[in-house]
């Protein structure tokens, strides 16, 4: 696409100035931005940058949740051909040193208080970091440092210099070219230090409007903005395809109120990743417990029937009258309020990425007429790679390759990918870069799969874990954690779960609970507990879990690839996995390895053969304060099954 996205902004502002680009909930209003109203903020903060003294070339952060004004920061350093850098705003201050000093970056957005405290933290590392714009002032007031100032000062002195130099702006959107770098994301860093993946407009453009085309996307679509604008999946659909498409994007009110701003909104066009759509099904089966028992049998009736006959209705394979009248008046009764309250009355198309999806999972959704699809794709392909067709939607694949790209497996079974939307390189990274890009556009994916007989991609687990039974009955069985650990998280009860296996004679595996979840079954059943700790120790919840770790071994049996991954024993631990504890990544990805260190106690436990051992556990509470966590955890050994022979 020969365009970038600054010139798509003044495109649509001339276009249809009037019409609504943005929405922002304050104080439970929503209010309307215009696509006039966003050109005229943009080009505001664009000249307060330059007058600053932001220069073409050089990097800014930006680190806030989404909000109109962060987008517009955005906006206006790549109006200046700077390059924005989105961090996350709920890493610690620490975790922003390395971005920073990597992209000797001078200038930085930050929403709140809160942001700009990290930020000051941190200063004396990063000394070249000389001016830092606040978004919202609460809290601010009575600080002095220097070079700390408000996004309203710096639009005040950008409206100054717009009214003496009129043309400026322009002149400088004009310089932009498509192959520019538009912006840099730092990947999670499951091992080591980050990288950062810059990106031009044309790769961006590019996959957003290949994927725009593949859904047949319009501007009249509505997105909620709410995952992080940090992770290129969000900044992908609430920015690339925003500018792209023209469409509205909604910006809830906080985090706490997402749900509440989901059904206000009811977005046409949705993207959320597997863990949200767990919450959501267990918010609903946790509701449905509590209801009456007439509510209850009409709800599981009706639900019986849509498991059956819903997603064949999505796919408009053929359904018997009977059952297609029966799914109407589930739809009346069920199946639309259901939609409606979880804030899907409007969904036409919903995405899910970034972990595999439980088969039931996705089958719900589908089964009461949500269009939910997997996507295939990264940080370093502009996430768009392989899409599901409308009527090809399947949990066990993620897609058939679309406009522009070309897959190919290599004899280890890694993915390989070219398209138009790979990253330019990785920041400062020459040998980073050469390792995963070949001479002739293949991109290493570090995935291993395969294309099945109909073109749909099959993702079974990253080249790096897939590994062997080393030993025992099963010995040079294939074993693959990812594939296991989102077995068992597809039930409500389970929120991470950590497989080990590769080299070893079994399968064991550390498990947290949901503790909502676990709480509301033990609340059923006038079981106290104090703490999550508590919960995760209680005989019943154990054999709770262990019922369900048998139920994914009987299902792997079944799996001739796979029957020697079967869990051999497990433990609860006794406390929730935590980013802030270095276990999961921004993006709330497993650090197995690091996990593996830190509890190497409980790993020599669990294949030790002990009945229980006790841990005790530095951890860091959301105030920043640090404690520990100690607990004595039972090992619980179960049930594994015989593979079950293929007929002949």
């Amino acid at each position: 696409m020969e365009t970038t996205f600054p010139r798509l902004l003044l495109q649509h502002a001339a276009q249809r100035p009037g019409d609504p680009a943005m929405r922002e909930k304050e104080y439970g209003i929503w209010q309307t931005h215009t696509w006039a109203a966003m050109a005229q903020l943009v080009e505001q903060v664009a000249c307060g940058l330059h007058r600053a003294g932001l220069r073409r070339g050089e990097h800014m952060v930006v680190v806030g949740a989404n909000r109109p004004r962060l987008y517009a920061t955005v906006l206006a350093a790549q109006a200046l051909g700077a390059i924005p850098i989105p961090l996350y705003q709920d890493a610690v201050a620490g975790e922003s040193v390395f971005p920073i000093n990597n992209a000797d970056v001078r200038f930085a957005f930050a929403e709140d208080q809160e942001q700009v405290d990290k930020l000051l933290e941190i200063r004396n590392q990063c000394p070249q970091l000389c001016a830092i714009y606040y978004d919202d002032a609460r809290g601010l007031r009575k600080y002095s440092e220097p070079g700390l100032d408000s996004l309203d000062s710096l639009i005040a002195h950008g409206t100054a210099f717009a009214e003496a130099s009129p043309s400026f702006f322009k002149t400088e959107v004009e310089q932009a070219r498509p192959d520019d770098a538009a912006a840099m994301f730092f990947t999670s860093g499951t091992t080591g230090h980050a990288k950062g993946v810059v990106h031009t407009h044309r790769t961006l453009l590019d996959r957003a409007l290949a994927g725009a085309q593949f859904d047949k996307l319009t501007h009249r679509e509505e997105v909620l903005a709410y995952l992080p604008p940090a992770w290129i999946g969000q900044n992908v659909f609430s920015y690339a395809q925003w500018l792209a498409c023209g469409y509205v994007v909604n910006c809830p009110e906080s985090s706490s109120t997402i749900m509440i701003d989901l059904k206000e909104i009811g977005p046409s066009y949705y993207f959320a990743p597997p863990r949200v759509f767990e919450a959501m099904l267990t918010t609903v089966m946790i509701r449905m417990e509590d209801a009456g028992w007439i509510k209850r049998k009409m709800f599981h009736g009706f639900m019986d029937l849509a498991r059956r006959v819903g997603p064949a209705l999505m796919d408009r394979k053929p359904v018997g009258a009977p059952d297609r009248i029966a799914y109407a008046v589930g739809n009346v009764l069920v199946y639309g309020p259901l939609r409606n309250n979880l804030g899907f009355s409007r969904v036409r198309v919903a995405y899910t990425a970034g972990e595999a999806i439980g088969p039931d999972l996705f089958a719900f959704y589908r089964s009461i007429g949500i269009n939910l699809k997997q996507l295939y794709g990264s940080t370093e392909t502009a996430v768009f790679v392989c899409l599901q067709p409308d009527d090809q939607a399947r949990s066990d694949t993620v897609g058939i390759p679309i406009s522009g790209v070309e897959i190919k497996v290599a004899a280890n079974g890694e993915i390989l990918v070219r398209s138009p939307g790979l990253l330019k390189e990785y920041y400062k990274n020459p040998a980073a870069t050469a390792e995963v890009l070949t001479a002739d556009g293949w991109y290493h994916t570090s995935d291993a799969g395969f294309l099945d007989a109909q073109g749909h991609l099959k993702i079974i687990d990253r080249v790096k874990d897939v590994g062997r039974i080393k030993g025992g009955e099963n010995d040079g069985a294939m074993f693959a954690p990812k594939y296991v650990e989102n077995k068992l998280k597809f039930f409500p009860y389970f929120k991470e779960v950590v497989a080990y296996g590769d080299g070893r004679e079994r399968v064991c595996v550390m498990i947290n609970i949901d503790f909502d979840a676990v709480g509301n079954w033990a609340e059923r059943r006038n079981l106290p507990y104090a703490g999550y700790t508590d919960l995760a120790q209680k005989p019943e919840v154990y054999q709770l879990v262990k019922e369900c770790v048998e139920k994914v071994n009987a299902d792997l049996a079944a799996d001739q690839l796979l029957a020697g991954s079967q869990v051999s024993r497990f433990l609860i631990l006794h406390k929730e996995l935590d980013a802030d504890d270095g276990e999961l990544t921004r993006t709330n990805k497993v650090r197995r390895g690091f996990i593996a260190e830190k509890y190497q106690v409980l790993a020599d436990a669990l294949y030790g053969g002990r009945t229980e051992q006790f841990i005790e556990t530095q951890v860091k509470f959301e105030d920043g304060r640090s404690g520990k966590v100690s607990a004595t955890l039972r090992i619980v050994d179960t049930k594994t099954f015989a593979p079950v022979k293929a007929a002949a």
